[in-house]
C-alpha cells in the first residue's frame, strides 16, 4: 500500500506526472483532449449545454420555492436521492472551497494547469476557516478570545425560531462583506451557515480543550483545537462523505490497496480531471430551492429558491432566494432538514444525472457575452484545459467503458464515442448507479484525490495516526463521528 505520498515500490510514472504544491496539474497526461477546439465543436458544447437544451432540468419558474420541493409532478427532472440527504452536496461546495481557488483560468483560452497557480492550498486542513492563524489573521478572531474564530449574532432571530433560540451569521464588516477565510462561502445561505457551523465547532473543540487536558497556553489550546477540528472533519470524509459519494468499495481498496492514478513527486497538487470534471458531480445535485428552516410555531416554514427570487427583487433586502451577503432574522437553517437526525425532517438530495436545476442553466453576475449557463461554463472549460474524453480516460484505468447508446443524445455532435468527461461522469452515475453516487470512474478519481490529499498533508490523522478514532461524543457510539454530531457539538442544531 502507497502510504503518507510515498510511490510504490517499482513504480516510476513519467516526470510529467509530478506536480509542486499549489499548482494543477494532470492525472493522466498522455491522454489526448476529447476534441480539438474549433468553432465546430465550442457551438456543440454550447448547444448540449443551453437554457432549454438537453441539460436543463426545466423547472417550473412559476412554481412557488415551496411547491418545487414538495408538489411531485415538480420533481420529475429532479428525482430523490434515497441514499444522500440535501446536506451532502453544500458539504461537498465547502470542501472544494477548501482545496482549491483558481482565480485566473479562462474559457476563451487554452490553459497549462501546470501554470496556474492555485490559491488555496491542496491539502484538507480547512485553511479557508483558519486563514494564516490568530496572529496573520486577526479579523478572523475573537478579540476577546483571540484562540477562538468570531462569529456574530443574528438579531431578531430568536422571535423566527421555532424553539425561540439565539441563531448566528458571520461576522461582517459595515457593508456586509463576511470576514472569513475564503469569501465564497457566503455564496449562498446554506454554505454560510456550514462554514458558521465550522466556526462554532472551533470553538466548542477551544471549550473542550480547556476542559479536559489541562493545556493553558495559548498557542497550545489553539493548536490542540485545531488538530480536533481537522481530523474530526477528515474523518468524516473518509468515513461519510466518500463512501455516500463514491461506495464504500472503492474507499476500502484506496485505504487499503493504495491510490493506482493520482501520484506526484514531492507535494500533492489537483488534477484538473478531477477539478474541471468529476468533482463538479455536485452541480447536478442542487435543486431548484429548499426549506431554509420550520420557523416559528405560529409562522410557518421558509422556503427559498436557490438564485434568484425575481429580477425586481434583485436589489430586495431579504428576498425569497438563497443568495449569500444578506443577514436579516429568517435567515438561518434548521439542519434537521439538511442531515438525517431521526426525525423524519429531513429532505433528500436530488440524484446524480446530467440534468441540472433550470436556476443553474441562467446564472447571473457573469460579464455580458460569456455564458450564463452553468452547464456550457463546465462543458467549455474541457477545452481550455484540454481534457481527455470519458472513455479514454476509463481506458486507461481498465474500467467498463459506457456504450455509445448510452450517449446518444450526442451522437449529433460526435460526442457520443468521444465525450468529455464531465458529462460522461454524470451519465455513468446514472447508467451505473441509478444516480444515488459516483460511477466506477468518477468514483475513483473523486475518492483518490481526496484521500491522496490527507495523506500528502503530514498533519493529517492518515499521516499522523492512521488508526486514530474520533473522540468527540458521537449518537452513534464511541468512535464513530458524523457530520450530524459535527452540527451537535457545534451548537448549532435546535430543538424544533
Amino acid at each position: 500500500m502507497a502510504r503518507h505520498g510515498s510511490m510504490q515500490r517499482g513504480e516510476n510514472p513519467p516526470k510529467s506526472t509530478y506536480y509542486e504544491q499549489g499548482r494543477f496539474g494532470r492525472m493522466f497526461p498522455s491522454l489526448e483532449p476529447f476534441a480539438a477546439d474549433t468553432p465546430t465543436i465550442r457551438a456543440a458544447l454550447m448547444k448540449i449545454g443551453k437554457q432549454g437544451g438537453i441539460m436543463d432540468a426545466q423547472d417550473d419558474a412559476g412554481a412557488s420555492a415551496k411547491d418545487l420541493i414538495l408538489v411531485p409532478a415538480l420533481n420529475v427532472n429532479n428525482p430523490n436521492n434515497p441514499a444522500m440527504t440535501a446536506g451532502m452536496t453544500f458539504l461537498g461546495q465547502f470542501v472544494d472551497h477548501d482545496i482549491t481557488l483558481d482565480t485566473t483560468s479562462s474559457l476563451e483560452q487554452q490553459v497549462d494547469p501546470e501554470a496556474i497557480q492555485n490559491f488555496r492550498t491542496p491539502t484538507l486542513a480547512l485553511d479557508n476557516i483558519y486563514g494564516l492563524g490568530p496572529l496573520n489573521s486577526p479579523y478572523l478572531y475573537d478579540a476577546t478570545d483571540p484562540v477562538k474564530l468570531l462569529v456574530e449574532a443574528n438579531p431578531g432571530s430568536a422571535a423566527q425560531s421555532r424553539g425561540g433560540a439565539q441563531r448566528f451569521d458571520l461576522p461582517r464588516n459595515s457593508q456586509g462583506t463576511p470576514l472569513i477565510g475564503d469569501v465564497r462561502s457566503d455564496e449562498n445561505l446554506i454554505l454560510s451557515q456550514l462554514h458558521l457551523a465550522f466556526l462554532l465547532f472551533h470553538n466548542a473543540c477551544v471549550d473542550q480543550v480547556r476542559a479536559n487536558t489541562g493545556l493553558t497556553s495559548s498557542s497550545a489550546v489553539f493548536n490542540e483545537a485545531q488538530r480536533l477540528v481537522r481530523w474530526h472533519y477528515q474523518w468524516i470524509l473518509v468515513h461519510e462523505f466518500l463512501p455516500k459519494t463514491c461506495g464504500q468499495a472503492v474507499v476500502d481498496d484506496v485505504l487499503k490497496n493504495g491510490r493506482k492514478f493520482y501520484k506526484w513527486r514531492n507535494e500533492p497538487y489537483i488534477p484538473v480531471e478531477f477539478a474541471v470534471a468529476a468533482y463538479r458531480f455536485g452541480h447536478t445535485q442542487v435543486r431548484p430551492s429548499y426549506r431554509m428552516n420550520f420557523g416559528p410555531a405560529a409562522g410557518g416554514d421558509v422556503f427559498l429558491r436557490l438564485f434568484v427570487d425575481t429580477p425586481a427583487n434583485s436589489a430586495h433586502p431579504d428576498p425569497d432566494d438563497m443568495r449569500g451577503g444578506l443577514r436579516q432574522p429568517r435567515r438561518f437553517l434548521d439542519w434537521q432538514t439538511f442531515f438525517d437526525f431521526g426525525d423524519g425532517n429531513v429532505r433528500n438530495n436530488k440524484k446524480l444525472d446530467t440534468k441540472l436545476s433550470s436556476v443553474l442553466m441562467d446564472l447571473i453576475g457573469f460579464p455580458a457575452g460569456e455564458p450564463q449557463s452553468l452547464a456550457q461554463r463546465n462543458l467549455l472549460r474541457h477545452l481550455t484545459f484540454k481534457l481527455p474524453s470519458g472513455q479514454t480516460v476509463a481506458k486507461a484505468m481498465k474500467l467498463p467503458v459506457l456504450h455509445e447508446s448510452d450517449l446518444h443524445e450526442l451522437a449529433e455532435h460526435g460526442l457520443d464515442k468521444r465525450t468529455p468527461l464531465w458529462f460522461y461522469v454524470l451519465r455513468e452515475a446514472e447508467k451505473t448507479q441509478n444516480g444515488e453516487r459516483l460511477g466506477p470512474v468518477g468514483g475513483r478519481i473523486v475518492t483518490e484525490v481526496l484521500i491522496g490529499l490527507m495523506q500528502g498533508d503530514p498533519t493529517s490523522y492518515l499521516r499522523q495516526d492512521v488508526s486514530w478514532v474520533p473522540s468527540l461524543p458521537s449518537a452513534a457510539g464511541a468512535g464513530k463521528f458524523a457530520m450530524t454530531d459535527l452540527l451537535q457539538f457545534a451548537g448549532v442544531v435546535h430543538p424544533l
